[in-house]
């Protein structure tokens, strides 16, 4: 149900930015640099979907009505429902995301391992686990928000 809408950098942008904040249309065209129509026709299909929610209408600057819109979190799960149009709309978000940065500000490492097939099920079923323990933190006035790309692939 989910894919034809996740299938979209765009997005997947949309539900991380109003993960811990509302925002409206304006603002998330403003932050992701897109036409307010383009951006409207995103967070139209999230809402259909049931990944993002309208909040209480509120006045903006100019007296006009706004509706602030905020995400319901993500369906994510490890395995074949991140393939295909929902793996490439995860790279397109990250590097759009990565590129708006100092890269500085970036930490990353890239490495090859060895591992037998029972070894990497279980070094993949530990990095599930530990994003899933600190996914659930909850969000308080001192928290920083932290963005993580990690992909396993095979190393030709």
């Amino acid at each position: 149900m989910w894919a034809s809408v996740l299938a979209s950098g765009v997005r997947l942008r949309i539900i991380r930015l109003t993960r811990t904040q509302a925002m409206t249309n304006k603002e998330l065209a403003e932050r992701l640099d897109r036409d307010p129509a383009t951006t409207l026709h995103h967070v139209r299909k999230l809402v259909d979907a049931g990944l993002l929610e309208p909040q209480s209408p509120r006045r903006g600057n100019r007296g006009a009505k706004e509706i602030p819109y905020r995400s319901k979190g993500l369906p994510w799960a490890w395995g074949p429902q991140n393939e295909g149009p929902i793996a490439e709309a995860m790279l397109a978000a990250f590097l759009s995301e990565a590129g708006e940065l100092d890269m500085k500000d970036v930490h990353q490492v890239r490495f090859v391992l060895d591992l037998a097939p029972e070894r990497r099920e279980e070094y993949e079923r530990r990095l599930e686990e530990l994003f899933d323990e600190f996914d659930h933190d909850p969000v308080t006035p001192d928290t920083e928000r932290t963005a993580v790309y990690i992909a396993v692939y095979p190393s030709l």
